[in-house]
């Protein structure tokens, strides 16, 4: 007890100049906006560069003389990365600390931006795009777990919608800003830009962010010194298989039912049967199954898994299309999806409150088939498409949607586990997003015949495009269902109650700390 309690009293002054010890913030003073400016900068780092990307793609592929599959993999090597180890991430920050990783994250993001800003060709793009999700893993989960462990209980769902709201601006914005960057000083500057906001980042963090940690973990394990140990093994399979899986859908339209394809397909296939069986019988596994006990926990991550697939397909997609199809500069192409981050921007804190009022069964049912309305609307895009009244409306309809699923959802991800497992919660359902737009992103133009050149062809993409909205709407439709179906506000959530039966809350509201954590 008395090393725990000295501990605590380290990790409250170690921001420097008397701040506040983890879950004792409030939103209204000024340490709470200081948590809320550092973990939506960082995490905005990592959102901004799955949209901002997409944007930048045509003129990447012309400048550096690559082919379809090439501009996959500058998506795909950063999300197979990502979505392998951010579990990892998760737990490494609850383990030794969750400002100590995410500010490592944060650093080797920055890093690994400039190399990605300096490459001389797709390999080394795609090389260090791949580096670019490590550092993606270690500060993704520990901006959320962060607001979660940091502030007062009867702040964090609204912190939590606040985070929602400025990190969808960030992923949101990504396009605009993308746009200006690659019509302006070039496509370097899309990742280059990540250097400044990273010395903004991690100096804030060190002196405003108190550390915290899962107290339920010895104190030697958090050293290194015996007690648990890290599933590298599993970080390893997962990511192994993901990254078979979509070298099989990536090469499959160039290379047809070769031995390679298949093979890789199928070994990845293995693997992740693999990675689920040593999961489970490790004694301290990455991806601890029985997290999944909870229905509600399982229904939202697969709900997540819906929505970020045809999210993460449209935005890889659309992009192209309003240049190559209706001729609009990289500048406007971004331009033309601003009314989704305005509208993020003004509600989305107000849909975390409604979320809590509601319950998640309303807001996360309704959303993805107002998102998918949007989605079919885009459809209209062809060439001379005109703005007002093709464009706007469908970009608009999928900001509503957006703003009325993303902050419920995220909120109910944390409010199902417990609060000391928020890195890992977190971690779990950002693995379940990104695994859903790189799966998205490998399969949809294998789904929709797309050519290795279908990218310089205005006539070829526009009818690949045609194909694939409806694949995503639909994609948005089943996870409506699922969640129309299976969830519940926490409340009711049978394993919650065992696990929390005096502190449970209703939906949005994280769940009380453990009394040793008070």
């Amino acid at each position: 007890m008395a090393s725990h309690r000295r501990g605590r009293r380290g990790e409250g002054a170690a921001g420097g100049g008397g701040v506040e010890r983890a879950g004792e913030i409030r939103l209204k003073d000024a340490s709470g906006r200081w948590m809320i400016l550092t973990t939506v900068l960082g995490s905005s780092m990592a959102m901004l560069d799955s949209t901002v990307v997409n944007v930048a793609l045509p003129r990447i592929g012309r400048d550096l003389d690559t082919d379809l599959a090439a501009l996959q993999w500058t998506v795909n090597a950063y999300m197979i990365t990502l979505a392998g180890l951010i579990l990892l991430g998760g737990a490494l920050g609850d383990r030794f600390g969750r400002r100590r990783v995410f500010v490592i994250g944060v650093v080797w993001f920055a890093v690994a931006s400039l190399a990605c800003g300096l490459a001389p060709n797709d390999l080394v793009l795609i090389g260090a795009r791949a580096l670019q999700g490590v550092g993606g893993a270690l500060l993704t989960p520990g901006s959320l777990a962060l607001i979660q462990s940091g502030f007062r209980p009867d702040d964090r769902a609204r912190a939590v919608g606040l985070w929602s709201g400025l990190g969808g601006v960030g992923a949101a914005i990504g396009p605009f800003v993308g746009g200006w960057l690659v019509d302006g000083p070039g496509w370097r500057w899309v990742f280059l830009l990540n250097v400044p906001l990273a010395a903004v980042c991690v100096p804030v963090a060190l002196r405003h962010v108190p550390e915290s940690r899962d107290t339920s973990v010895p104190e030697g394990a958090r050293a290194g010194a015996g007690g648990r140990r890290f599933d590298v093994l599993g970080a390893g399979l997962g990511a192994l298989a993901l990254a078979l899986v979509t070298y099989a859908l990536i090469e499959a339209p160039s290379d047809g039912a070769s031995p390679v394809v298949i093979g890789a397909a199928v070994a990845g296939v293995v693997l992740g049967g693999v990675f689920v069986r040593v999961e489970r019988r490790r004694a301290d596994p990455m991806l601890p199954l029985s997290v999944f006990s909870s229905r509600l926990f399982t229904s939202v991550n697969l709900v997540t898994f819906c929505v970020y697939a045809a999210l993460g397909g449209f935005m890889f997609l659309a992009a192209i299309q309003l240049q190559v199809v209706a001729g609009y500069s990289a500048l406007g192409a971004g331009l033309a999806l601003l009314p989704t981050t305005v509208l993020m921007l003004l509600f989305s804190a107000k849909s975390g409150e409604l979320g809590q009022r509601v319950g998640p069964r309303v807001p996360l049912t309704v959303g993805p088939l107002v998102a998918a309305a949007g989605m079919l609307l885009m459809l209209r895009t062809g060439p001379g498409a005109s703005y007002p009244a093709d464009v706007l409306p469908a970009v608009a309809l999928l900001g509503v949607g957006l703003v009325t699923m993303v902050a419920p959802l995220t909120a109910t991800v944390l409010a199902s586990v417990d609060a000391g497992k928020a890195g890992l919660a977190s971690g779990i359902n950002n693995a379940a997003a990104r695994a859903a737009g790189l799966v998205a992103v490998a399969a949809l133009p294998l789904l929709a015949r797309m050519t290795p050149e279908a990218y310089r062809s205005a006539s070829e993409f526009e009818a690949a495009f045609r194909r694939a909205m409806p694949m995503c709407a639909g994609l948005l439709v089943i996870g409506a269902a699922l969640a129309w179906w299976q969830v519940r506000s926490p409340a009711d959530d049978p394993a919650l109650k065992r696990a929390r039966p005096r502190t449970s809350c209703p939906m949005g509201s994280p769940p009380l700390e453990p009394e040793a954590d008070r």
